[in-house]
């Protein structure tokens, strides 16, 4: 059976370049909210964030990309109130994992989290996504997670809309400290150094098309 890949986060920093590798080996449904004004060619379902609506839109995939996120200053632009991180990283998520499971099919469901994730982690973000990620184990659907660390802009042109020059920062200041870390521990810096999305994509869908279910991908397992 040809696999069928639909991928929420189509639009994002890293969803835009798996979308793009994923054609060249699946038939690719690219999920964009119906009021936004973000772009892609091919295949698209604009599907509100809606329980029956997302179980109809993912209805026939054999695999189930959830590469969602989102930032303190995309949701105040947004207007949404509350921790972004627990409605749009866990809240939407969830409500994917649910919608491919009332969907039947098991299809494969591949999420992107990150590394530190877990329910005593410092940040919201982590917190939230160590929650996706335990959504996604107690669904009975076969799973991935993959867990870089921080994803930057490459030579690819793949860029972030709210730029994050910070992140952009520390990403350096990390790399810098793992080369020197790396010369006494080559699985810590493997763990921890920077990706790029186009680097990432390609892992994403070769796990995802090839890799073993029930598992935690980082750290070597994504170059």
């Amino acid at each position: 059976m040809s696999a069928v890949g639909f991928v929420a986060g189509a639009t994002g920093f890293v969803g835009r370049a798996v979308v793009e590798r994923l054609r060249a080996r699946a038939r690719v449904i690219a999920h964009v909210r119906p009021d936004s004004k973000k772009q892609l060619d091919g295949e698209v379902a604009r599907v509100a964030w809606e329980p029956s609506a997302m179980t109809e839109a993912v209805r026939g995939a054999t695999h189930v990309f959830g590469l969602l996120g989102t930032t303190r200053k995309q949701a105040k632009a947004e207007q949404i109130d509350g921790d972004p991180y627990e409605k749009i990283d866990y809240g939407l998520t969830k409500l994917l994992v649910d919608a491919a499971v009332a969907a039947g099919g098991r299809p494969r469901f591949v999420l992107l989290s990150s590394v530190g994730v877990g329910p005593k982690a410092a940040s919201a973000y982590l917190r939230a996504h160590g929650k996706a990620e335990e959504a996604l184990r107690a669904s009975g659907l076969p799973w991935l997670i993959v867990r870089p660390s921080f994803i930057v802009p490459g030579g690819g042109g793949a860029q972030r809309d709210d730029g994050r020059p910070m992140e952009k920062a520390a990403a350096v200041a990390a790399d810098g400290a793992l080369a020197v870390a790396g010369l006494f521990s080559s699985r810590l810096r493997a763990k921890y150094r920077s990706t790029t999305p186009e680097r990432l994509a390609d892992a994403i869908v070769r796990l995802a098309l090839d890799g073993e279910p029930d598992r935690v991908y980082e750290g070597a397992d994504l170059r």
